[in-house]
């Protein structure tokens, strides 16, 4: 894969991420800043590090099983791993400007 093709299917997952809502929080896992790292290689294999705004969330494993059905739907993306972290903790700081906007804590 040429580096521009890299780019854009690294794109299109961010895109995807954006697509998936937090069931208890009308804002994207993406802009909430759930999404911690996103690893991409050629090979089409993507590891997403990603948290929860609360390590009990009764919503954990749908939202894990989510991320990994839609990411895999991503033309160039043959294998999903969605890795779980609590550290460092997630916090309201990490949300992006448009989903503090869309909460109205600005």
């Amino acid at each position: 894969m040429t580096p521009e093709e890299i780019l854009a299917v690294e794109k299109d997952i961010v895109l995807t991420l954006k697509n998936i809502y937090d069931p208890e929080i009308p804002v994207n896992i993406y802009d909430l800043g759930l999404i911690y790292e996103i690893d991409y290689n050629p090979s089409g294999e993507v590891t997403i590090q990603m948290t929860l705004t609360a390590p009990n969330c009764p919503m954990a494993d749908m939202l894990v099983e989510d991320v990994n059905t839609q990411v895999a739907k991503v033309k160039g993306v043959e294998r999903v791993n969605v890795i779980l972290v609590f550290e460092p903790a997630w916090d309201k700081s990490m949300m992006t400007e448009e989903a503090l906007l869309e909460l109205n804590l600005l």
